[in-house]
């Protein structure tokens, strides 16, 4: 039998304090109250809680000082402030300070109950987010690779298998959606791992100059060519090559390739020596090569050679519950590498994050975290850090409300955008919210009589 979670209610209010106490217990809650912030304090260090309530003007420490704090004792412990003074200022201030959510007061008892679980939820889903990771590095080793829709686990799962055998691997994915990251992974849990693996931008060169990077050159083949020089198929030798974009090579470079994997040897520009080359080749493309054959743009009997294996990276807008996942991947990672105190996304970030079409993929994403992170100040990201970009909708208009707005617009905002993104069904619409239809329709009659909060 599951323990039941504890949970942590701060308020100076001691009559608010034992209303909820008392209506949490009988939720099946272990509760364990605190009359101030102090107080709340010796009690995180005391044990371990799965949520704290705290409310926001407490004498003393303040709640915002005991987010701040319980974070330092009790790092990811979801945090929900009470205040019966909300303005969009103190909302975005508590989010800020590490707040997974704020309720005013005088509070409605069944909203209590809701968000609670809510917050108890997500909290379990990340603790099962980071166990499924490490699960599925040891059963896969794909370390570099970050995902655990089932689309990425049917690549780890190819990757394991392809891993262990020698054979040519064809990578197929928009640009952004890891194809390089999936190469490296392959190569390091291959035998090959204690070799070179070296990576060739097929589109970085010339062909001139990309045919000398490939095969390498003998000396006076060119001008300027004054010493015999190794190509990048010589230097990863016993190891792997990945031929990133390449689709893009010219016919000539096309059949050059097609003999080394036909002959297993090279000849350098210039000379005459045939060289046996012991390499893996792992190719990527951002194209359809298949179509390109149809075109002529792309020999078949090099297409065949390639598509012995192929891995097909999902875009980012095909799995986009990995967003939450890979977003807080690269938050920690950036918030290290500059001694950031930034920690975690907002619900409203995550939101943000979830509903925007990523055209650049998990590169488009990454970039934007970074950028949040680097501007930001606080431990929590808001849908301010994020770029104007990700807030707009496909019109251009905001889809984030604005500063200028009271709370009770605020909500009535959200209601309509929820709405809107269920199609207009209410009942899709009251489940995502999280609230009964009745509820739904109050709102709805309310925003009719009041009218739209973005006019």
């Amino acid at each position: 039998m599951t323990a039941p979670a504890t949970l942590l209610i701060a308020d100076d209010d001691s009559v608010a304090l034992d209303l909820l106490a008392e209506v949490l217990t009988r939720e099946g809650y272990r509760v364990r109250a605190a009359a101030n912030g102090e107080e709340c304090l010796h009690v995180a260090e005391a044990e371990p809680v799965d949520l704290a309530i705290v409310d926001l003007r407490m004498p003393g420490l303040d709640g915002l000082q005991v987010i701040q704090r319980l974070a330092a004792i009790q790092p990811g412990v979801p945090v929900l402030v009470l205040t019966a003074f909300v303005t969009i200022d103190t909302a975005i201030e508590a989010i800020r300070a590490g707040a997974y959510d704020y309720l005013s007061k005088p509070f409605r008892m069944e909203e209590i109950k809701v968000v609670v679980r809510r917050a108890l939820e997500a909290r379990r889903l990340a603790s099962e987010n980071r166990q499924y990771r490490r699960e599925l590095e040891g059963l896969y080793n794909v370390r570099n690779l970050l995902g655990q829709s089932p689309q990425m686990v049917e690549v780890y799962k190819l990757v394991a298998r392809v891993s262990g055998l020698d054979t040519t691997v064809l990578i197929q994915g928009e640009t952004g959606t890891g194809k390089e990251l999936a190469a490296r992974a392959i190569h390091y849990a291959s035998p090959r791992a204690g070799r070179p693996l070296v990576v060739v931008d097929c589109t970085a060169l010339p062909e001139g100059l990309f045919e000398s990077e490939l095969f390498g050159h003998e000396r006076g083949a060119f001008t300027g060519a004054v010493s015999t020089r190794r190509g990048l198929l010589e230097t990863s030798d016993g190891g792997t090559c990945f031929l990133d974009e390449i689709g893009d090579l010219s016919p000539t470079l096309q059949a050059k390739l097609l003999r080394v994997l036909q002959e297993r040897a090279i000849r350098r520009v210039g000379g005459n020596e045939v060289l046996p080359v012991n390499v893996r080749i792992i190719a990527a493309t951002n194209r359809d090569l298949g179509t390109r054959v149809a075109e002529g743009a792309f020999r078949e009997d090099l297409y065949y050679r390639l598509n012995v294996v192929t891995i097909v990276l999902p875009p980012l807008r095909e799995r986009s519950q990995d967003i939450p996942l890979l977003a807080q991947h690269f938050l920690e990672e950036y918030a290290r590498a500059a001694d950031k105190p930034t920690r975690g996304f907002a619900q409203e970030t995550l939101a943000v994050l979830s509903g925007y079409h990523w055209p650049g993929n998990v590169r488009e994403l990454e970039h934007a975290v970074e950028r949040a992170v680097a501007l930001s100040s606080s431990e929590v990201l808001v849908p301010e850090d994020l770029p104007d970009l990700l807030r707009r909708g496909p019109e251009g208009n905001l889809r984030l409300p604005t500063a200028t707005m009271t709370l009770d617009q605020v909500k009535q905002w959200y209601v309509a955008r929820v709405l809107e993104e269920a199609g207009g069904n209410k009942v899709r619409a009251a489940e995502i919210l999280g609230i009964d239809r009745g509820t739904l329709y109050r709102l709805l009659r309310r925003q009719t009589s009041e009218g739209d909060p973005d006019e």
